[in-house]
């Protein structure tokens, strides 16, 4: 008898404990559910410039508390819509990886507003061994002829290494563009995102000299300031001078004047004896 009823109140007890169990795993499910939404990720990579489609991403639950900001909550609303940046598989998009509603694909949306994209023509040493990538930054280098200056003799203009360009973005090496590739490609042609000015300064550069790309630090914003390189400071000698041309000195005259007597000269009287004879003469 004592034994029946402690089973009973061991199965009360494990019933019991079941129930609790799964009130408690409801309301997580509750509480859960409404703490999250939906978020739209790449069901595959997605490349830079690439049209999106409903079927390339799909839905999946993400906790509100750490929602992205800008994420994408409507997968129909990307339809058309253009990847800025290359998006991996499983990564949230947003906004800000997306061009405006209604761009082209290509790289043209890749180009920041304002800005302009010209390519110029490089080979394996000036396109810096195939280590300038999408995403790189660089700075131009022109190596040119200098201004002839006045009066100087030389048979031809100093030649000058200058800085034109710093902190210029690489979008895009011969025709790729995407940015996860780490691998040094040589390339015949790179292009680049500038402002108006810049493709005006770039485009006077190749005309009158050959162009070569520096690569610099990519979290280095500070501006080199340089005179640019010549043959006589990177050989360490002082500048020659230049020559002046010949002037012609005007000679001079000198006018003597002589001076003036206020008063009239006196005549001077001479006697002349000859013999018995005495005459005076006036001079």
């Amino acid at each position: 008898m004592k034994n029946t009823r402690g089973l009973v109140m061991m199965g009360v007890a494990l019933l019991m404990a079941i129930a609790a169990v799964i009130v408690a795993a409801r309301w997580i499910n509750e509480r859960a559910g409404s703490a999250s939404g939906k978020v739209a990720v790449a069901q595959a990579d997605i490349a830079l410039g690439a049209r999106l489609t409903p079927d390339m991403v799909r839905m999946v639950d993400w906790p509100a508390a750490a929602m992205p900001p800008g994420a994408v909550t409507d997968a129909k609303s990307l339809d058309t819509r253009v990847a800025r940046t290359t998006i991996l598989r499983g990564e949230p998009v947003m906004e800000t990886k997306l061009a405006p509603p209604g761009t082209q694909g290509g790289l043209s949306a890749v180009v920041a507003p304002g800005k302009r994209a010209m390519t110029v023509r490089v080979n394996d040493v000036v396109g810096v061994a195939g280590f300038a990538m999408p995403g790189n930054f660089v700075d131009v280098l022109v190596n040119t002829q200098g201004e002839k200056q006045r009066g100087s003799n030389a048979d031809k203009d100093p030649s000058i290494s200058k800085i034109v360009l710093e902190r210029i973005l690489v979008l895009a090496i011969a025709q790729e563009a995407s940015r996860d590739d780490n691998k040094p490609k040589v390339v015949n042609a790179v292009t680049l995102e500038l402002s108006p000015e810049q493709t005006e300064t770039l485009d006077l550069a190749r005309s009158v000299g050959t162009l070569s790309l520096v690569l610099r630090n990519q979290v280095d914003p500070a501006t080199a300031t340089t005179e640019g390189a010549t043959k006589s400071s990177m050989l360490g000698q002082a500048p020659e001078a230049p020559l002046l041309a010949a002037v012609p000195v005007p000679k001079t005259v000198a006018v003597v004047r002589r001076p003036t007597l206020s008063q009239p000269r006196l005549a001077e009287k001479v006697e002349v004896i000859k013999g018995l004879d005495r005459n005076t003469q006036q001079f």
